[in-house]
């Protein structure tokens, strides 16, 4: 227990008694009242004035290079991608100030060459930091930044990156025992002759972040991967790309976080809230809260709405409505390790409406693949999940499980009608849940475990 009380120390603020359901959802617009979206001048740059080809062929990204700089470098405006297909040979670097806009018809089609995305740069990878590959568009430590407009920005995942997962393990060990020794940051670089692949859009210590109406196809890996960001709306926005690991967004050690009116059909996690991964998001100390998800549809070959597993630096303050999930492995999924500690908390829930999940509609799983069998478990506290209509779920309907040593606490689900599944409950090591107006497979499982 010594482990589990100095691990709870990450944790200020997330202790008291149980889900105050009055004041809950008034607590959404006190949040967005501190999401400011970033402004800029009305000043357009069109990368096609700065020499750039829509053939599809030729290199955009001097262009490109050259319009952010002139952009940023007078006060800000807007980048434009106007309507046609380019190439664009490594990564677009976003500056201060600089709304990159796709036009009606506007396509930018990546480089497939890893070699392109060198030199290596500051980044976390599954929730360690390290120096690798750069992500396709990528910023650092900078202010009022957008993706906006109605085009697609194309990945071409399928052709390089997206085949490596088979040779990442031995680069993805070693970087974990890095993360768990605490080996200084600048001694962690890969890139050049390894196998980690970069996601496609990741701002890292950015404020003032919109991405808005664009398309996503062909990823490389996560699609849209916010680092220690703070005050970011994503909104409008379709990721379409079902590679492996092809997450659709991923707040991690992040603030202050819209997302809304998404459509994410993706290889993996629709929506993964993370803090970073064991020794290494400890010493950072930065959870995610104050996340806002709505109006979204999700198709996904995993999960739809996750919270976890690198969850070290801490989750709270998760509020999501009216979701629809067409299919997903799991349906609301909360995960972590005893590799992990940190804790999820304060995490509200309703109106989600569930065609199909292949495992449960609802999942508490605090030993997710655990690696060292450590003695570090995740405070899983305050739930509140209502107002869930689904028709099947092939594995179960409601899993909760804890520890002997630390339980599941303070979980209400109200008012969830499950038309079918074969194991209508799986419940262990849990205090305070409260099953109210539960429906599944026609039966009443209203109970309250004390």
């Amino acid at each position: 227990m010594r482990k589990i009380g100095w691990l709870l120390l990450f944790c200020t603020g997330c202790a008291g008694g149980g889900v105050n359901e009055t004041d809950v959802w008034s607590q959404v617009g006190e949040i967005e009242k501190q999401i400011v979206a970033p402004q800029f001048r009305d000043v357009d740059y069109s990368i096609a004035d700065y020499g750039a080809v829509a053939d599809g062929q030729s290199d955009a990204l001097p262009a490109i290079r050259s319009a952010v700089d002139r952009c940023s470098s007078d006060g800000g405006g807007r980048v434009v991608i106007p309507a046609g297909r380019f190439f664009c040979k490594g990564p677009v670097v976003l500056k201060s100030n600089v709304n990159l806009h796709f036009e009606t018809g506007a396509e930018l089609i990546f480089s497939a060459d890893e070699e392109d995305y060198l030199p290596v740069v500051l980044t976390r990878w599954e929730g360690t930091e390290v120096y690798n590959y750069s992500p396709l568009i990528y910023a650092y430590q900078v202010k009022n930044i957008a993706i906006t407009g109605s085009g697609v920005i194309n990945g071409q995942g399928s052709l390089n990156f997206a085949r490596w997962k088979p040779l990442q393990k031995p680069d993805q060990r070693q970087l974990r025992a890095q993360g768990t020794a605490v080996v200084p940051v600048c001694e962690r670089v890969y890139g050049q002759g390894h196998f980690l692949r970069p996601a496609l859009i990741e701002p890292v210590a950015c404020d003032n972040v919109l991405i808005e109406g664009v398309k996503i196809v062909d990823a490389t890996f996560w699609s849209i991967h916010l680092i220690a960001c703070q005050n970011v709306i994503v909104r409008n926005v379709t990721v379409d790309s079902t590679n492996l690991n092809n997450d659709g967004c991923d707040p991690e050690s992040s603030r202050n976080v819209l997302i809304e009116g998404c459509f994410f059909r993706t290889g993996d996690d629709a929506i993964a809230i993370k803090s970073g991964r064991d020794n290494d998001a400890w010493r950072i100390g930065q959870p995610t809260e104050n996340v806002i998800i709505r109006n979204c549809v999700f198709d996904t070959e995993v999960n739809g709405l996750c919270i976890g597993s690198e969850v070290s630096g801490g989750v709270r303050n998760v509020f999501a409505e009216n979701i629809r999930i067409k299919h997903a492995g799991n349906g609301l999924y909360f995960k972590s390790n005893l590799d992990r500690g940190g804790y999820i908390s304060r995490v509200y829930v309703r109106n989600v409406t569930v065609d199909s999940v292949s495992s449960a509609l609802v999942r508490f799983e605090p030993d997710y693949k655990s690696e060292s069998r450590a003695d570090y478990p995740t405070l899983f506290r305050d739930f509140l999940l209502e107002d869930i209509t689904a028709k099947r779920a092939d594995g179960c309907g409601i899993d909760v499980a804890g520890f002997d040593a630390l339980p599941v606490q303070n979980v209400t689900i109200r008012r969830l009608t499950l038309d079918e599944t074969p194991v209508p409950l799986r419940i262990r090591n849990v205090s305070n849940l409260l099953l109210d107006e539960v429906m599944i497979n026609g039966e009443s499982f209203d109970r309250e475990v004390k």
